[in-house]
């Protein structure tokens, strides 16, 4: 087999440090054949999901596996951190796409213990690109510094992953698209869950915000949205 490479020209495909991927891939699509023949020709007719999954880049919190779904049953946006940054046009897009144009039902933001961008929130501002990327994170951390100070490093940590998907649950529940969205009558709720590289289970860590819940749950001052259950046992 042979490869294209960007200037035309053509390469071995065993040339490819990456060939084994190939190989993976078509593995994959054989399996996924093997007991639906109409799997990838449906697929590829339209997208259909009921989800939007907004989560971290890691690459140990897979979104669709760890749900256990099939390509084309969740919408995906991923960056460091969860965020739900109204600045960014990255994640508007993504949003505005799965609200208006998918229809999804549910918005779910998924951090998980053991996020590197909220440890590096903990520690001193740098003057990077990742930094000023997760200076929400700590301003939160900030916000919350007498209840977090209180904490052993590693619960301080756990609890500020949690913290920091309540606060992107009211982040996307304020954002325009959402807000546009609940006032022509669509019905759609947003969830947070927080997950555990450890074990691989997910638990919930926010209400969940509806059109009908959102006034009665954003009565509050600023970040009123905490985690209002108790911090979630990983085990």
């Amino acid at each position: 087999m042979k490869t294209a490479s960007c200037s035309g020209a053509e390469t071995p495909a065993s040339m490819s440090a990456l060939d084994h991927l190939f190989q993976n891939n078509r593995r994959w699509a054989a399996q996924k054949t093997l007991g639906d023949q109409g799997f990838f020709q449906r697929l590829a007719q339209q997208q259909s999901p009921q989800y939007f999954w907004i989560g971290c880049s890691d690459s140990r919190v897979p979104a669709t596996e760890i749900v256990d779904l099939d390509p084309g049953q969740m919408f995906v946006h991923r960056n460091v951190a969860n965020l739900a940054r109204i600045a960014d046009p990255n994640f508007g897009a993504a949003l505005h796409f799965a609200v208006h144009a998918l229809k999804v039902r549910h918005i779910i933001v998924v951090g998980h213990y053991g996020c590197g961008g909220v440890a590096a929130a903990m520690n001193a501002a740098g003057d990077n690109v990742v930094d000023r990327w997760i200076e929400p994170v700590r301003e939160l951390a900030s916000r919350h510094a007498e209840s977090l100070t209180s904490l052993g490093t590693a619960e301080r940590h756990d609890r500020l992953c949690e913290l920091n998907v309540c606060s992107q649950v009211q982040r996307v529940a304020s954002h325009p698209v959402v807000v546009e969205a609940w006032e022509v009558g669509q019905r759609l709720t947003i969830h947070g869950w927080i997950y555990s590289i450890e074990n691989g289970l997910l638990n919930a860590v926010s209400v969940e915000v509806s059109e009908t819940s959102r006034e009665r749950t954003f009565s509050g001052p600023p970040d009123a949205l905490q985690c209002q259950q108790p911090p979630l046992s990983k085990a």
